[in-house]
């Protein structure tokens, strides 16, 4: 029962990212929002998400991980309630940093519970897998459940949130044993000048010519890698960075979401904007894509015990690339010749890109650090996901959708030739091995 909780949660923290989506053209038009400033709907969550999530980490070897799993789901209930009750964009705005914030102690509560919870082998790649794909589905469930709930209104996009978390805090309190605390320290003001600083990037794409807001940006920038270098306690672990099979992975979760996982808004605004989508509508024309992510979720496990996670890693975004690329190529076409074969291919590639990249990147941590790298791979990933969004922004202000896709198409190529890069084993300690063809064991 608790892997049923953990996955349900990550469910949560994966839809309330997409969900928002199909819903932003309702959002903006009753709130009174421009494109530009619709899109901080999504960065409000993403970018706080990324930024406290070390602090996440630490905070769930120092407190325990179940302990933080369930402050920080009643913190997402609370702040869910605040978004569907907002009656401005401030608040709105306001409610989702704080969804972003419960997000960023809770995911890394979750996989650490998950490390902890089953042995290393195939009990923890069985458990893994269905925490990817229940990830990955949640991302695609995110926009179709938006276009149904948006019928009704868009306030529905939160607080269907709210039955969820109590299901889980109460889950949490009942099925999820105590686990020990630490005594590391809590990486705050690390965290603080990182997420000041992915904040000031995004402000200035928004506002592309503010040269005050690049210079925020780039003062803030330098400032937390001084903090990095000197600090006796820095937001990246020393010891972690020294794990290449960690910071392939953090690469390749960094290009997952400039690639397939930005694909949705990139879709959202096509279908509704340019071709005049209802929600509803909107909804059900992601219902292939999400079906293929589910597929190609549920058939990594079986690849990655064939070809090995860096192969697999790899050939997912090869695919997720070409599905990308018959979208940019397709996407003046109708729905069924030119939009569907590149939904059915990148959706499918997307699931697998998903659930391998986090097992490619966590394999060679050690147990006691699992929290925190699994919040340093979702950190890279939702960083990226903002950056990405603030810059497909400004490409599709012009209706430039084929653009827009061929920028996703790229991350993508860049992805796979990345992924086929051998990670060297960690510089320090016994020798690990580097590839895991027959019996991946992820963290």
């Amino acid at each position: 029962m608790n892997l049923v909780v953990l996955a349900l949660a990550q469910f949560l923290l994966a839809l309330d990212y997409s969900i928002v989506y199909v819903a932003l053209p309702g959002i903006a038009d009753d709130l009174g929002l421009d494109l530009g400033t619709a899109q901080w709907v999504v960065s409000a969550y993403a970018v706080p998400f990324a930024g406290f999530l070390l602090v996440g980490g630490r905070l769930a070897d120092r407190v325990g991980a179940s302990r933080l799993f369930v402050a920080a789901t009643a913190l997402f209930g609370v702040a869910s309630v605040a978004g569907g009750l907002a009656g401005d964009g401030a608040v709105l705005l306001a409610a989702r940093g704080a969804q972003g914030v419960a997000a960023a102690l809770l995911q890394p509560a979750i996989l650490g519970l998950i490390g902890m919870s089953f042995a290393p082998g195939p009990a923890r790649t069985r458990a893994l897998s269905v925490w990817g794909a229940v990830g990955a589905s949640g991302l695609a469930a995110g926009v179709v459940l938006g276009g149904l709930l948006t019928r009704a209104s868009w306030r529905w996009t939160f607080l269907v949130n709210v039955p969820v978390t109590v299901f889980c805090a109460v889950g949490g309190l009942l099925w999820l044993a105590a686990q020990g605390a630490t005594r590391r320290r809590v990486p705050l003001r690390a965290s603080l000048l990182g997420t000041g600083a992915a904040l000031a990037v995004v402000l200035a794409l928004t506002f592309a010519g503010s040269l005050v807001a690049w210079t925020l940006a780039a003062v803030l920038a330098a400032a937390f890698l001084a903090n990095e270098r000197y600090s006796p306690a820095p937001l990246v672990d020393r010891s972690l960075r020294r794990i290449r099979s960690l910071r392939l992975g953090a690469a390749a979760t960094a290009l997952y979401m400039a690639s397939v996982g930005s694909e949705f808004y990139v879709v959202t605004l096509l279908l509704q904007r340019l071709r005049g989508y209802e929600p509803l509508l909107a909804g059900i024309a992601f219902l292939p894509l999400a079906a293929m992510v589910t597929l190609g979720s549920s058939a990594t496990a079986a690849t990655i015990r064939r070809l090995g996670t860096a192969r697999t890693l790899s050939a997912a975004f090869g695919l997720a690339a070409a599905g990308l690329a018959a979208l940019a190529a397709g996407g003046g076409g109708s729905y069924v010749t030119g939009l569907l074969p590149g939904l059915l291919v990148s959706g499918f590639a997307h699931g697998m890109i998903y659930t391998s990249m986090f097992i490619l990147g966590a394999r060679d941590v050690p147990p006691e650090q699992q929290s925190s790298a699994a919040a340093l791979l979702t950190t890279s990933q939702y960083l990226s996901g903002a950056v990405t969004v603030a810059t497909l922004t400004l490409v599709l202000a012009g209706n430039h959708f084929g653009a827009a896709f061929w920028i996703t198409a790229g991350c993508a190529a860049l992805g796979a030739a990345l992924s086929l890069r051998r990670p060297r084993p960690p510089l320090a300690g016994p020798a690990r091995p580097t590839e895991d063809h027959a019996s991946p064991t992820p963290a």
